[in-house]
């Protein structure tokens, strides 16, 4: 396992990140970033030439992987904002409550250990007002797919490096303490186990509340 993690799992993920379904998606999403930016799961740097310079003041970029944000450092230099890297997964975020005006995790929720412990970060680091972003596949809604997803899952999870094929996304993101705002989903390609995508926005679930109350006062 040792040289399938370190050589081929990396190289492996990077291709199928890096599809043309998926990158797609990613220069819908990533441009809505702005401000101080928290990427979570940022892998190979996939998303930084989908980022709008115009908006972005600096972006954090957390990841585990060595061997991913290797790839993802060799980009640095040529980008219009500062970027730093944090080599630590989603679960505990060494920044400060507030720090960030946006997060935006996409293709990363289905392979963080604790994803709860993790949005719940996510929350923590997010100014009020800020956005989480995210671009996410997951749990189908068709019951067929989803039987397919449960038998294979366990599989899916060893070869992939920990993606889980069928976990509800919108259901972990409002559990973690999020309201979402917006929500698309849809298939995005005809490989249906891996591609039912969420797509969305959400903010604060308490400033949610109080920009409620407040417009019925």
């Amino acid at each position: 396992m040792g040289l399938y993690k370190t050589t081929i799992l990396p190289r492996l993920t990077h291709w199928v990140c890096s599809q043309s379904d998926i990158s797609k998606l990613r220069r819908e999403v990533v441009p809505q970033a702005k401000g101080r930016v928290l990427e979570v799961g940022i892998g190979s740097g996939l998303n930084l030439p989908f980022y709008d310079p115009a908006k972005v003041k600096q972006v954090w970029g957390v990841d585990p992987s060595y061997e991913l944000r290797a790839v993802a450092e060799k980009k640095a230099d040529d980008l219009a904002f500062d970027l730093e890297f944090i080599g630590l997964s989603g679960e505990d975020i060494p920044l400060e409550k507030n720090a960030a005006d946006t997060v935006l995790v996409t293709y990363t929720l289905c392979s963080i250990p604790d994803v709860l412990r993790a949005l719940k970060e996510m929350n923590r680091v997010l100014k009020p007002g800020g956005e989480l972003i995210f671009c996410e596949h997951g749990n189908a809604p068709d019951e067929h797919i989803r039987r397919w997803q449960k038998k294979i899952n366990p599989i899916w999870t060893k070869i992939s490096g920990g993606c889980h094929l069928n976990r509800p996304i919108a259901d972990l993101i409002k559990e973690s303490g999020f309201k979402i705002r917006h929500l698309d989903t849809s298939y995005s390609s005809s490989f249906k186990i891996v591609s039912f995508i969420y797509r969305g926005m959400a903010v604060h679930g308490k400033l949610f509340l109080t920009i409620i109350k407040e417009k019925h006062r």
